[in-house]
């Protein structure tokens, strides 16, 4: 059970970054989307989700690592 809660944990954020890179995607080729009024608004939102999804997916992994010490020394712990 705490797998699956960790996979869903994983997936919610891939969800928002891929839609990120569909909104950028949109706006680099005119198309713009229904609840935003202007594309310059749209691919922000996009970078926002991007960003914000990809860096939640890193943070998770690093945090997981490091847990584990599997990172360069000058990223683990001081005990």
């Amino acid at each position: 059970m705490i797998r699956i809660i960790a996979l869903l944990i994983m997936v919610i954020p891939g969800i928002f970054a891929a839609l990120g890179i569909k909104l950028m995607r949109d706006m680099t080729f005119g198309v713009l989307q229904a609840p935003f009024p202007y594309l310059w608004l749209q691919f922000l939102v996009g970078l926002i989700f991007f960003l914000g999804g990809l860096g939640f997916i890193a943070g998770f992994i690093f945090y997981r690592d490091r847990k584990r010490n599997k990172v360069q020394k000058r990223f683990r712990k001081k005990a």
